[in-house]
């Protein structure tokens, strides 16, 4: 066999590569492309076997059913309002849990392992006790509960994701802050927090995805559309009798909308906070 040369290899190795993104994206992809492509079909064109790879006849009747006819408006409402709230207050609470556990080695030695203990309990578990805590103080069916228990739930990741981008940031630079006259708490949030705004990036999006697509707690702690989220209201749509597969595939889009727009804003800083403390 001739042996190639290095133009020969580099062009091998781009093709290669190439390929590999190709077929990776097709793969991420297709799921996506199906969902798109079933909620612009009506409900006899779903079932149409062998599918179709685009619809015959192009319809928004499934967009327009979920608005109008499944709340999904409000559901997708309640989502952004106890997502954004929980992972704001987690985001508050977690960075100065994680930037205490980053500088102070006592607590270190101490609290890491049990910092996380609470992920470790399975969330059926804690689901009686929690709907009895939420009952007490009238808290059912109120998007307050499921803020509260979301931001219990994220308080540990975030502590923990935090903790370890503090522990990048070098601790002359709040040193020389204080000797300047800064407090502690000020140096932290002048010097710290900014530097470390491409991990609160990271942070924010894995915390943002994880409770958006919380489904159990919100069943459980909800009952009706006046708090109830898009995951719960998406799975309304599976009858005893009949599945509406057209109106669950745009429920689908639509919910994903809010996740992807994030994703985009955040992409700058969160490509940094994965790569943060990569190379020193």
């Amino acid at each position: 066999m001739p042996r190639l040369s290095v133009t020969q290899r580099r062009r091998l190795w781009f093709f290669t590569r190439l390929t590999l993104i190709v077929l990776a994206l097709a793969i991420t992809l297709l799921p996506v492309y199906w969902m798109v492509n079933t909620s612009l079909k009506n409900q006899v064109e779903v079932f149409t076997s062998p599918p179709t790879l685009w619809p015959q006849n192009l319809t928004f009747a499934n967009y327009v059913n979920v608005f109008t006819r499944r709340h999904l408006g409000t559901y997708l409402f309640n989502s952004l309002v106890i997502v954004g709230s929980a992972v704001l207050l987690s985001l508050l609470m977690g960075s100065l849990a994680g930037y205490a556990l980053a500088r102070f080695s006592r607590l270190q030695q101490k609290l890491n392992f049990w910092v996380l203990a609470p992920r470790m309990i399975p969330p059926i578990a804690l689901v009686v006790p929690l709907f009895l805590m939420l009952q007490e103080i009238g808290l059912i069916n109120k998007k307050l509960g499921l803020i509260l228990v979301y931001t219990a739930f994220n308080l540990p990741f975030v502590a923990w994701m935090m903790r370890s981008f503090f522990q990048e940031i070098p601790v002359d630079l709040e040193e020389a802050a204080m000797v300047d006259g800064a407090t502690r708490l000020r140096s932290f949030r002048d010097i710290v927090l900014p530097l470390a705004a491409p991990g609160l990036a990271a942070t924010a999006i894995f915390s943002l995805i994880i409770t958006y697509n919380e489904f159990f707690f919100a069943l459980i702690l909800t009952s009706t559309p006046a708090a109830a989220t898009l995951p719960v209201g998406t799975a309304a749509l599976i009858g005893k009798t009949q599945t509406l597969y057209g109106e669950m595939a745009a429920a689908g889009v639509v919910a994903a909308v809010p996740l992807v727009i994030f994703a985009l804003l955040v992409q700058r800083h969160l490509v940094r906070g994965l790569t943060m403390g990569a190379v020193k």
